[in-house]
């Protein structure tokens, strides 16, 4: 090693004595040993600054990058290694839209899963600070995951493909008629419009109707939509938003319901949602709404202690381990309820502490008890009737919903109904 030095001729023989030169200068070293010398400094730096738990068996792309960051910060200074991380921050949270968990995590999986080597991650960071701006890569889309059995996806950003938002503000009705229908049962719509839909002013009370809906899937979809929009321009009167018309889904119409009342309704003093099969007396409606409270009020058919449904060959089966009490709380029944329109706000947001549970008028019975407000008996248990009432005038004077029997003619009980004449 010593040979290799580089002096003057005339100093090697004193150098071979004492390892020094004649005037005690300290000889330099060749390219190669010091070459060598600074391979292994980098070999102990590096270990000494790179957790070696996180590289086997199974490496943590993003423990690695933060671990990395570390490391060129030692070189970079903290400043730039802050602002890529501020950089990146800032772009992924540009956007005013919510981000799904899932969604987040599969997108930073999707911007580091193709870092395979060390010299990949360097390039990759090198890249990260001289860039300007940072580009967020696009989430991989996440495939649809059902929420089970016996809820459904709520809170959820849904959207309103056919809407009616100035409507309802600029009419400022006493009382809204809230009406879910299946997209493709035109002819219950029609019949509606033609019987106790048509009031639209009753005891010096406007009266606005509106049918809710989702959309249809599979054969006939593209055709029914046509004629829903063709539909909505002769009427006026359809909402519908993007979640799947299905029985399960009922929950979802009528929180999608609350939503909308919540932000194109709220000049109106009271909304009743009224299943499309029913009759509805709306002049005793308003009558028994006139003396009603105007906050914090829902009425109905208030069923009571009504007995959870165990055996799982029930339309209404609930297990236990979703819902361990024996009795539901006070609710409304979902054939037709009212609802001061102070409440729809309150309970989407007790809708957010709540799992949805696909038994629509019990879950708005469970937000109910969040909120520590209890439905309302009506004036009169006669008023509204989930067992068909036999039609006579007299009778139907006196309340103000029924179901009817299967194969009614709703158009001739109607026009019965209003003829002139006492009713009793």
């Amino acid at each position: 090693m010593l040979e290799s030095c580089f002096v003057r001729g005339e100093e090697r023989q004193e150098m071979l004595n004492d390892g020094k030169p004649a005037d005690g200068r300290r000889c330099r070293w060749s390219k190669r040993h010091c070459i060598f010398v600074v391979l292994v400094f980098v070999a102990v730096f590096f270990f000494y600054t790179t957790n070696i738990n996180t590289m086997a068996p199974d490496w943590n792309p993003k423990a690695w990058m933060q671990n990395s960051s570390k490391w060129w910060s030692r070189f970079k200074g903290e400043g730039e290694v802050s602002q890529i991380r501020t950089d990146t921050i800032s772009t992924s949270r540009s956007t005013d839209e919510p981000v799904h968990a899932a969604t987040a995590n599969l997108s930073v999986f999707h911007q580091t899963n193709n870092i395979t080597s060390a010299q990949e991650a360097n390039t990759t960071a090198q890249s990260l600070i001289t860039a300007a701006p940072v580009v967020e890569v696009q989430p991989i889309a996440v495939p649809y995951v059902s929420p089970g059995p016996y809820v459904v996806e709520y809170p959820y950003k849904y959207h309103f493909t056919i809407n009616e938002p100035q409507k309802c503000e600029q009419e400022k009705p006493f009382v809204v008629l809230m009406v879910p229908v299946a997209p493709h049962n035109r002819q219950h719509r029609d019949d509606i419009r033609s019987t106790w839909g048509s009031e639209s002013s009753v005891l010096d009370r406007a009266v606005r109707l509106f049918f809710i809906l989702g959309l249809t899937a599979g054969d006939g979809a593209e055709q029914i939509r046509d004629q829903l929009l063709q539909e909505s321009n002769e009427h006026h009167d359809l909402i519908q938003a993007d979640f799947l018309d299905c029985y399960k889904n009922l929950t979802i119409k009528t929180m999608v319901m609350l939503e909308w009342l919540n932000a194109h309704c709220s000049g109106a003093s009271y909304a009743m949602k009224i299943d499309s099969d029913m009759f509805l007396n709306v002049p005793k409606l308003v009558e028994m709404l006139l003396n009603a409270p105007k906050t914090n009020y829902m009425t109905g058919l208030v069923a009571a202690g009504g007995q959870v449904l165990r055996d799982p060959a029930s339309k209404w089966f609930l297990p236990v381990e979703l819902y361990p009490h024996a009795q539901y709380p006070r609710y409304a029944l979902g054939l037709g309820y009212i609802v001061s329109l102070d409440l729809p706000e309150k309970l989407i947001e007790a809708s957010r502490h709540l799992k949805a549970l696909y038994i629509e008028d019990v879950y708005l019975g469970l937000c109910m008890q969040h909120l520590d407000i209890p439905p309302t008996d009506p004036p009169s248990g006669a008023y509204f009737n989930v067992f068909p009432v036999q039609y006579t005038r007299c009778a139907y004077s006196r309340l103000v919903a029924t179901t009817v029997h299967a194969g009614t003619d709703r158009i001739w009980v109607w026009k019965d109904f209003k003829k002139p004449g006492p009713y009793c």
